[in-house]
């Protein structure tokens, strides 16, 4: 395998930047661009050392740096490595680069490093997709997902499932292979009730892929109501800043207004809507069809009601417009502008808070309503979620074998529940790289930076 290099620290001016040189010819090629001080060649130095020294190409030394060495297969990637520290200047940084180009090393592709350790053993790749996570999170909570399941917390988990199925699987195949020796470990109906408890075990780890998806990429959050209802001023009041130009002028909003926001531990894309209402006026038509798709198409819908009036015809459409979208089990009824007083009586959906864009009012309950809604309550371990789709597909499938392999011990022999059972276990090991494609290895790793 080719031996890379590539910069691996953010380009820009700082104190320090890293180039990272992995491969069987690490040590060589750092050698060729790396003069100790101490005189002793990097061949002769431990794995796990810093060493200071000068850097140089064919024109010369052109900083002073340390160089650290790792040698396989102790290593991120499993490969010997070096990682070359020097001044972190854009054009010196680009020098070094250039220079252990030179002497051999080719450049890395995005995520290869990362891939490497993949290819070597030292991660899994539900491990892989962490280290990217902590890379992008946006939140404490993500961070610490990501985090526990770079150390492997998911990987255990699915190995788990996995081992519990080989067990069953290596049962019913023991009984083909040797039908006169009755070498079968467990019944039908003992291996019925086992892989129940494996179903169940699946669904409730399927069950955090929304609470997952909400701290990692974001809920499509949608502000609706009819004009006038203060649904700018909640956007302002949640995103921290006046984003959006409020007016007591009805129909002031006339196109989708959007910005990425947290609430509690979870990301929205959250978008404010033209006030939806009967217009003659062609833009804000045009804006108010825009809110009702929005609608439709969102995750999350925040419908906001003027809660110091009765309700009126305007009112009630935008309930029928939630219902017609099927949207009233993710819908929060917010009866906005509590601090004139309510006069509001409770609405047809079962979630509803009293709120105040004005004085601050109803934050809490509105972090704490969209947590629940979302199964925060429901996660018992932050290393056990299932953050992504791909992440999630494997397991709909594999619960989706199990599934089968239940309904075929009702009509059919152990053998046939086998196949099923064998299914489940190639879905496992699809989600944590076992038996995961190649194009899905590549794909996942082309997310990340170079350098990584």
């Amino acid at each position: 395998m080719r031996t890379v290099a590539a910069i691996s620290t953010p380009y820009g001016k700082g104190g320090v930047a890293v180039i990272r040189i992995s491969g069987e010819a690490a040590v060589r090629i750092a050698s060729k661009v790396f003069m100790p001080k101490s005189g002793i060649g990097l061949d002769d130095i431990p794995s796990n050392t810093a060493v200071y020294g000068s850097f140089f190409d064919s024109d010369g030394i052109f900083d002073d740096g340390i160089v650290t060495l790792f040698r396989a297969p102790k290593s991120y990637t499993g490969e010997d490595t070096a990682e070359l520290s020097c001044h972190g200047g854009i054009l010196v940084t680009k020098k070094l680069l250039c220079a252990a180009i030179a002497a051999g090393a080719d450049y890395a592709e995005a995520g290869e490093f990362t891939k490497r350790a993949f290819i070597n053993g030292k991660i899994t790749l539900s491990q892989a997709e962490a280290v990217g996570g902590i890379i992008d999170a946006k939140n404490e909570k993500h961070l610490a997902v990501s985090l526990l399941q770079s150390k492997g917390a998911l990987s255990a988990r699915i190995k788990k499932l996995s081992d519990s199925l080989a067990y069953l699987a290596a049962s019913v195949y023991a009984y083909i292979d040797y039908p006169d020796e009755d070498l079968r470990d467990i019944g039908t109906e003992e291996m019925k009730s086992r892989l129940m408890a494996i179903r169940d075990d699946i669904t409730r780890l399927a069950q955090t892929h929304r609470y997952g998806q909400a701290i990692s990429e974001g809920i499509n959050t949608v502000i609706v109501g009819k004009p006038n209802t203060g649904k700018s001023s909640v956007l302002n009041s949640l995103i921290g800043y006046d984003r959006a130009i409020v007016t007591d002028i009805a129909g002031t909003t006339r196109d989708i207004v959007t910005e990425q926001i947290r609430l509690g531990d979870l990301i929205h894309n959250l978008s404010d809507t033209a006030g939806i209402r009967e217009s003659d006026d062609v833009i804000e038509s045009i804006g108010i069809n825009k809110s009702r798709q929005a609608i439709g198409d969102a995750e999350l819908v925040l419908a906001v009601f003027d809660g110091s009036k009765p309700l009126d015809d305007y009112d009630m459409e935008i309930l029928n417009q939630i219902r017609r979208s099927g949207k009233e089990s993710c819908t929060i009824c917010m009866l906005n502008k509590s601090d004139l007083g309510l006069v509001v009586p409770s609405l047809p959906f079962g979630r509803q808070i009293v709120f105040s864009a004005a004085v601050g009012i109803g934050r809490d309950a509105l972090e704490s309503t969209i947590g629940d809604l979302f199964g925060e309550g429901d996660v018992s371990s932050l290393g056990e979620i299932i953050v992504g789709a791909r992440q999630y597909a494997a397991l709909t499938r594999a619960e989706a074998a199990v599934k089968n392999a239940l309904t075929s011990l009702d009509g059919f022999t152990q053998d046939i529940a086998g196949m099923d059972v064998e299914e489940a276990i190639a879905c496992l090991g699809e989600l944590d790289g076992r038996t995961a494609s190649e194009q899905v290895v590549n794909e996942i790793f082309t997310h990340f930076c170079v350098g990584k």
